[in-house]
C-alpha cells in the first residue's frame, strides 16, 4: 500500500486538537555549528524508501534497514548514499529512527533495539493495523489500545505516530515552501513533546506543514479509516478533519 494509516478507537477521549505549525529545526544546509542528524530507518517499503531518499537528498546520514538483509538494499543504498544494514544497527547512534513496517512484524523486532542510540532518541511510527494483513491483535481489538501505543509498548521506547497516513509518493512529490497555498499538512501525536517537536521540525525540513494531534491515546485520530487518513490539505483542514475523527473503529479495519 502506497500510504501509511490512521486511528484506531482509544476510548472516546475528546483532547482539545493544536494546529501550531512545526518551526523548522534548521535551514539547509545547516547554519555553521550545526550538524545534520544521524537517522536510522527500519522498513524499506514506500514510506521507507521514499524518506531515505529525502532525508539523504537534505544531507543527514541515513542508515536503512529491511527483514531480509542489508545485501537486499544494495539498489538504494547506491541511489540514495544511505547506508544498508541489520536492524540492530540501524539505530546505533541514531537521533531519530523511523520504524515503518507492518504491526505484525513489530513484535519480532529485538529487544533492547534502541539501547545503543542516542539519549533522547525520537523514534517515529509509521504503522496502522489492518487486520486482513497483521491478523487479530488483542491488544488493540479488545483492550482498545492505539495502535501506536501497542507499538510502543512492544518497543519498550515511546513513539511519534507520523506519516501513517502519507501517500508514500508525496513525499517526494509534494514538497512545498512554507506558506505554499497547496502545502500540504501532516498529523502528529505523541506523548514526549521533544520528540514530537524533532519529528514537526523534520517534516517542516521535508517541505510540509504538521498539525499536533495529541498524545497516543488521542491518536485514534489519525487511524486509518479516519477523515484524516490519506487526506491531502492544510493545516486548517488536517484540524478539522481530527476534530471531527470517531473513536469507533470502521468495519473495515476491524477483526
Amino acid at each position: 500500500m502506497s500510504r501509511a494509516g490512521l486511528t484506531h478507537p482509544g476510548k472516546g477521549r475528546n483532547s482539545p486538537i493544536r494546529a501550531e505549525v512545526a518551526t523548522p529545526r534548521r535551514s539547509h544546509p545547516p547554519p555553521e555549528g550545526e550538524s545534520d542528524m544521524k537517522i536510522g530507518i527500519i522498513g524499506a517499503g514506500n514510506i521507507g524508501g521514499n524518506l531515505t531518499r529525502r532525508l539523504t537528498a537534505l544531507g543527514h546520514e541515513v542508515s536503512v534497514a529491511n527483514s531480509r538483509g542489508p545485501h537486499t538494499l544494495t539498489a538504494l543504498a547506491e541511489e540514495t548514499g544511505a547506508t544498508p544494514v541489520t536492524v540492530e544497527e540501524a539505530p546505533r547512534g541514531a537521533e531519530l529512527v523511523v520504524v515503518t513496517i507492518p504491526l505484525k512484524a513489530v513484535p519480532d523486532l529485538p529487544s533492547g533495539l534502541f539501547d545503543q542510540a542516542a539519549d533522547g532518541v525520537a523514534v517515529v511510527d509509521t504503522g496502522n493495523y489492518y487486520p486482513q494483513r497483521d491478523g487479530r491483535i488483542a491488544g488493540i481489538e479488545d483492550e482498545g489500545l492505539t495502535e501506536s501505543r501497542w507499538t510502543a509498548r512492544h518497543l519498550g521506547h515511546t513513539v511519534v505516530k507520523a506519516f501513517n497516513g502519507t501517500y508514500a509518493q508525496d513525499i517526494l512529490d509534494r514538497a512545498r515552501p512554507a506558506g505554499a497555498p497547496d502545502r500540504l499538512a501532516l498529523p502528529v501525536a505523541g506523548d514526549d513533546p521533544a520528540a514530537k517537536q524533532v519529528v514537526r521540525a523534520l517534516i517542516e525540513e521535508l517541505g510540509f506543514d504538521s498539525v499536533d494531534a495529541g498524545g497516543l491515546d488521542d491518536s485514534w485520530r489519525q487511524q486509518p479509516g479516519t477523515p484524516v487518513y490519506g487526506l491531502r490539505d492544510g493545516v486548517e483542514g488536517v484540524r478539522k478533519a481530527l476534530a471531527e475523527a470517531s473513536p469507533e473503529r470502521t468495519p473495515g479495519f476491524t477483526a
